[in-house]
């Protein structure tokens, strides 16, 4: 990967916790494309509203950029901040621009697709599949071939040519790195997208992995799941079900500890996707556990990562009506009385432990799937916290949900990252003894020496969200990390 004279070479990837201190991680910033989402495109590009790109990206995944490099790759960022937290002028930079911060630790995805299509034979291969693909005709496959690779990758991602023309749908979601795939120990799992809409993703993503030298070493440790194998014999009413499906992404699965892995089954992850993953990783002896958590069918939730997420080896951020307290809140929700029909179905967890021996195991609530994972996995001797949704008050729970008050990224053990909009979520993490400080504070304490990644701790940092929070994914979304500090 280069930008000027900065290659990425091999590095190492291996990820065994979810708060393990975070060191290499892959983003993706906004681009082009997410200022060309239109309301009649909007729910089938998996968007709820359209978004004001400049304000997404300067006032908001800016300070979410800069958060990163202080705590992954600190000599990038440390006293080249000249701007103060509110000044307009301050400039967001994308891969392809002289100015952008060229890390080894906190790489975009744009960066990585440029690279490849330096190479001929690449760029040739992946021209004409997304071509076929998208169904273009030939003269736009041969009217790609004429540009370079940084303005290449740009139309690829975007899907439009630098005078705005619009060839094919943008690829809105792609700044949710987290589903195109996931590092389980020092394997990659590639996912299966649930939607039409980011096929075209997990094509490029297939291309970066296989092909870019970042992950030269670890070719042969790339996992994809097979599809069953006569899907195209199958009648259509067959095809669509969960039980010859195969789709499973990004946000359905937690590498939670060394020996265990969680697989959500979602509204995008599929039961036969899940049990071929179990299959292949048992195979390889990746992990030696694996816990299906199954959740109810709805927008509102979509991945296992938007109704929790871990803070720290003890403590869990989670959404109680789906939890143990989920009776207690539903008697207090009158539209459990009003709608009963509308009721979710309830949440269902089986664990599978590797060897013929063991059969699988359910377990009764999600809060005790999470204090064995504290507990018995990662061998925490302190109690095992909560922090709720909206602190559990109705109707904040769901309302903050909905904002990914529960989709929060670990740094470090006991740091995270959310969206600042989450009142009642944020005075629950007050109470339980964290700071709460804005990113671009924190950044000046940073700048003049009045904090340091290295030593701080039990802090919630709040970043900017009233676009990102329309995107319908948080700061856990938003990341694919590559590497972790062990626990």
């Amino acid at each position: 990967m280069q930008n000027g004279n900065h290659p990425v070479r091999t590095q190492e990837i291996r990820v065994a916790s979810e708060v393990g201190s975070l060191k290499r991680l892959l983003i993706h910033s906004p681009d082009r494309g997410l200022g060309k989402v239109v309301p009649s495109k909007a729910q089938d590009w998996l968007f709820e509203d359209i978004v004001h790109l400049e304000t997404m990206r300067k006032d908001e995944y800016d300070f979410y950029v800069k958060i990163l490099l202080y705590f992954l790759d600190p000599d990038k960022i440390r006293g080249k901040l000249a701007w103060i937290s509110t000044d307009p002028e301050r400039n967001f930079f994308k891969p392809d621009h002289p100015d952008y911060f060229q890390s080894d630790a906190v790489i975009d995805l744009q960066y990585l697709l440029t690279d490849i299509l330096k190479d001929e034979v690449i760029r040739t291969r992946l021209i004409s599949g997304i071509c076929a693909v998208e169904r273009c005709r030939f003269h736009i496959q041969n009217q790609l071939y004429g540009y370079d690779p940084v303005e290449l990758s740009k139309i690829l991602i975007s899907g439009s040519l630098p005078d705005r023309t619009m060839l094919f749908a943008p690829l809105p979601n792609l700044i949710f790195t987290r589903d195109i795939g996931i590092v389980i120990n020092s394997h990659i799992l590639l996912n299966k997208p649930a939607k039409l809409a980011r096929t075209r993703e997990a094509f490029l993503a297939q291309y970066i992995f296989f092909y870019h030298p970042l992950f030269s070493k670890y070719r042969d440790k790339i996992i994809e799941i097979p599809d069953n194998e006569h899907h195209f014999l199958l009648p259509d009413n067959e095809v669509s079900n969960d039980y010859s499906r195969t789709t499973l992404e990004g946000g359905d699965v937690m590498m939670v500890a060394k020996n265990h892995l969680l697989i959500g089954c979602s509204e995008r992850t599929t039961l036969y996707a899940a049990q071929q993953v179990i299959r292949l990783l048992f195979d390889k002896n990746v992990v030696d556990k694996v816990t299906i958590v199954k959740i109810p069918k709805k927008r509102d939730y979509m991945h296992i990562d938007t109704i929790f997420t871990q803070v720290k080896r003890n403590m869990w951020v989670l959404l109680g009506s789906l939890g143990r307290v989920g009776d207690e809140a539903k008697k207090r929700d009158l539209l459990h009385f009003l709608a009963p029909k509308d009721v979710p179905e309830a949440l269902r967890i089986i664990q599978f432990t590797k060897g013929a021996e063991h059969k699988p195991v359910e377990i009764e609530n999600l809060e005790d799937l999470l204090t064995s994972i504290s507990r018995d996995d990662l061998g925490c001797s302190e109690p095992v916290q909560f922090i709720y949704s909206g602190n559990n008050e109705f109707p904040f729970g769901a309302r903050e949900q909905w904002t990914d008050s529960c989709n929060l990224l670990a740094l470090k053990d006991g740091v995270v990252i959310g969206y600042d909009r989450n009142d009642k979520t944020l005075e629950a993490f007050r109470q339980a003894g964290f700071e709460t400080v804005r990113a671009a504070d924190l950044l000046e304490r940073f700048e003049r020496g009045e904090a340091d990644p290295e030593t701080i701790e039990n802090t919630f940092i709040m970043l900017p969200s009233a676009e990102l929070s329309r995107a319908r994914g948080g700061s856990h979304c938003m990341s694919l990390p590559l590497l972790r500090a062990e626990l």
